[in-house]
């Protein structure tokens, strides 16, 4: 019966430690409270787009981004990353026109300059499935299709 009573004691712990677990993310989420919300629009060609960029107290930044293209359906998703130095480095979590069962990742790099949020074009990589900025290849700014400028939030 104490063989019993002690495996069943062992068994236990892993449950104990996954609900101590668990509260400590809800406390960590709790404290990480939004602390800026900035509203952006930018215009190239026949295109648009908009974007919502959530500074959050830990540092991480969240948003939304929704680009319109006047030739191709739209896009519409979450944004996840952080500033390093003057350079926002997002993932891009998106669904294309109405299909909203497929959703797509890519890397966004966006530098601060002046007020406004211009995105950058660079070399992506994709390995075991997660789609990277490769590492020594620079990213252009020149290039970038949107200058996002500071706009009203609706």
């Amino acid at each position: 019966m104490k063989k019993n009573i002690l495996y069943l004691a062992f068994a236990a712990i892993p449950f104990v430690f996954a609900c101590n677990q668990s509260e400590k993310k809800v406390d960590a989420a709790k404290a990480d409270s939004v602390i800026s919300e900035t509203c952006y629009a930018a215009a190239f060609e026949k295109d648009s787009a908009s974007m919502i960029i959530k500074t959050m107290s830990s540092g991480k930044i969240m948003g939304a981004l929704l680009v319109k293209y006047a030739e191709k359906p739209q896009n519409n998703g979450q944004l996840d990353g952080k500033f390093n130095g003057d350079t926002l480095l997002v993932d891009y979590r998106f669904n294309t026109g109405k299909d909203s069962t497929k959703t797509f990742t890519n890397p966004l790099a966006f530098l601060k300059k002046d007020g406004k949020l211009v995105m950058g074009v660079g070399q992506i990589e994709t390995t075991l499935g997660r789609s990277y900025f490769v590492k020594g290849k620079p990213i252009n700014y020149e290039r970038g299709k949107f200058t996002f400028e500071e706009a009203p939030c609706k």
